[in-house]
């Protein structure tokens, strides 16, 4: 990719690069927090076929295995979403075009792409070591800017294809999730709408130095659920059981990951759990992830008593993880929203 159009990471993060050479060499070349060996492994894999099967057995069982996913994991594959390979290459293509502009025309994104102000994102400004970096950019849309495009270019109209099928899908899932709590509801049909939502455009450029640096710091979602649409590249690490476990590229899938309002809402049952993405040396990684969002002012409590996490609205969540972000360089997240009870238990 042209230099041109990569954000300047080399000046921005220079300081911190010396900091962290200067850390290896006083360690004899060995720094053990950048360094974490990855066990590469396949995600669970689920045939959403199976929910239109005619035997009510089969598509009882679909239903349960992605409890359990969710509830094991908090991550797992999808098949026959809906979504053809000729959409995915298609969103490739265009992904490939809109991060090949200029760095100065991206940050002035809304004056090209029709995008809301401020779409455009790189890096990570609140880093204060290398453990925080994010070597990528991105391009975070709320849905109304994809669905009220009317396909006005060719970007707009392949990422509508891809949002309508999984906006539908998020729908689904969680309705499924619900339900295996012994739940019925239209909450997330009521709250979680296509102007609350988002589409994320992810580009990894190529990461040159030694350092480990992460294309995205380890994180959880703030959402209730995610759905990804990731390249053959590979990179996008998850824990399980204490360790950092390498997610093995499925071209043909979609991955599913819990967000932590689904984890507050299902008392803990599910599982919102921490992941990253792991820079290349020479390749360029691209995804698409697809988030289900309430509007700020839902309010997430437990589904079950007694409950962990004390009740909460989007926006106060929201707000206690930027100025986290802001004081820290990093997240907490749902520990911060812990009942007496729920401390107890950890």
């Amino acid at each position: 990719m042209d230099s041109v159009s990569d954000p300047p990471f080399h000046e921005a993060y220079k300081i911190l690069y010396d900091k962290t050479r200067n850390t290896i060499q006083e360690n004899n070349g060995f720094d053990s927090d950048l360094l974490v060996a990855a066990e590469e492994c396949e995600l669970p894999v689920i045939d959403l076929s199976r929910l239109e099967d005619s035997d009510e057995t089969v598509r009882e069982e679909c239903k349960s295995h992605i409890a359990r996913a969710s509830k094991e994991w908090g991550f797992f594959q999808v098949v026959n979403h809906g979504i053809s390979s000729h959409i995915f290459s298609r969103l490739r293509c265009e992904q490939e075009k809109v991060f090949r502009q200029p760095f100065e025309k991206k940050t002035k994104e809304d004056k090209f792409l029709n995008f809301s102000a401020g779409s455009y994102r790189w890096g990570a400004p609140t880093a204060t070591c290398i453990r925080q970096l994010s070597w990528s950019e991105a391009f975070h849309i709320p849905l109304t800017d994809i669905l009220g495009s009317s396909g006005s270019n060719s970007l707009s109209w392949t990422i509508e294809q891809f949002a309508t099928t999984v906006s539908r899908l998020a729908q689904t899932l969680a309705d499924i999730l619900a339900e295996k709590m012994g739940h019925r509801t239209s909450f997330f049909k009521e709250n979680c709408l296509p102007n609350t939502c988002y589409l994320r455009l992810n580009r990894y450029p190529p990461c040159p130095t030694a350092f480990g640096i992460h294309g995205l710091m380890p994180h959880t979602d703030s959402d209730f659920l995610t759905i990804l649409h990731q390249d053959q590249v590979g990179g996008l690490q998850l824990v399980k059981d204490r360790k950092w476990i390498a997610v093995k590229p499925n071209p043909d899938a979609l991955i599913i990951n819990i967000g932590d309002l689904f984890q507050a809402w299902s008392n803990g049952v599910y599982k919102s759990v921490e992941h990253r993405v792991m820079t290349n040396p020479k390749l360029e990684r691209f995804s698409m992830a697809y988030f289900l969002c309430p509007s700020n002012d839902t309010v997430i409590e437990s589904c079950r008593e007694p409950s962990i996490y004390r009740k909460f609205s989007f926006r106060e969540y929201r707000k206690q993880v930027r100025d986290d972000v802001q004081k820290l360089g990093s997240k907490i997240g749902l520990p911060r929203f812990l009942t007496h009870e729920g401390s107890s238990n950890i």
